[in-house]
């Protein structure tokens, strides 16, 4: 994607260990996957960067598949194309990789243009706690979990709704989200594994909705506890939520080239519910 005055729209595919990181956004003082990225290509390219993210994750939430995008003068775009994965490996630490970096389609937009994002979280809840060589990433749980309460209370959180009870509020920003998917499972090594899908995630949502659970599944609250919390449109201190370091944005999908203008339209329309 190029505009007139010949800057280069790039996609920007990468992931990132988020353990030392202050989160994604750019802070003054502080460590963070945005201004990690933003220095390194910065140097690859010989100009001043800004980087549009598809989600913002917070401090501690690792990503698989993140997707930002860039603009950049065409000049160094085209002197760098054949070797930017390569060059970025060695100007990023070892905590984040850059996957791959691609002329975007006309109308792309890394944050508006996404149609669902879809995060994992896992928890290990064996008695004996976590893996030590996992604990970087996965949950510790002392309590065994129920697979099929977990499902009975998922399933009354999908569909749209306004997640204000799960969210923390910011100022001019709707709660309301369809959650396209919540479900759970065993992994191959006995892990408990959440993977939950929305058209977009408000703050702090994601973990939220596991913290609320986990305590269905271990038998503490019954499953119709989440509707009523739901419905409260309010937070309740009985939520609570989860370690970031169990979540990983595991991807982010798109639509079709030429329905990216029309998505992005859709998305920068404020939502409300049908009254």
């Amino acid at each position: 994607m190029a505009d007139a005055d010949g800057a280069v729209r790039v996609r920007l595919d990468l992931g990132y260990d988020g353990t030392a990181f202050a989160g994604w956004a750019r802070q003054p003082g502080l460590r963070t996957v945005q201004g990690t990225l933003e220095e390194a290509l910065a140097h690859l390219w010989r100009c001043d960067v800004a980087v549009t993210v598809a989600g913002r994750t917070d401090a501690g939430v690792h990503a698989r598949g993140q997707v930002a995008h860039a603009d950049v003068p065409r000049t160094a775009w085209e002197a760098s194309a054949a070797s930017a994965v390569r060059r970025l490996a060695g100007l990023l630490p070892p905590d984040v990789r850059v996957h791959g970096a691609a002329p975007a389609p006309p109308g792309f937009d890394a944050r508006f243009a996404a149609t669902s994002r879809t995060y994992a979280y896992r928890v290990r809840d064996d008695l004996a706690g976590a893996d030590p060589l996992e604990r970087a990433w996965v949950l510790a749980h002392p309590r065994r979990l129920d697979l099929g309460l977990l499902g009975e209370g998922s399933r009354l959180l999908l569909g749209e709704h306004d997640f204000a009870a799960f969210c923390r509020r910011r100022e001019g920003a709707t709660t309301i989200r369809t959650l396209l998917r919540l479900d759970w499972a065993r992994d191959e090594a006995g892990r408990a594994v959440a993977t939950v899908q929305a058209d977009a995630f408000c703050h702090s949502m994601v973990r939220s909705l596991v913290g609320a659970l986990l305590p269905v599944g271990d038998g503490r609250r019954p499953p119709a506890w989440l509707g009523d919390v739901l419905r409260a449109r309010a937070r309740d201190s009985a939520v609570n939520v989860a370690p970031p370091h169990g979540l990983v944005l595991e991807r982010v999908d798109y639509p079709a080239d030429d329905a990216l203008a029309a998505r992005v339209a859709q998305a920068r329309q404020v939502r409300t519910l049908p009254s």
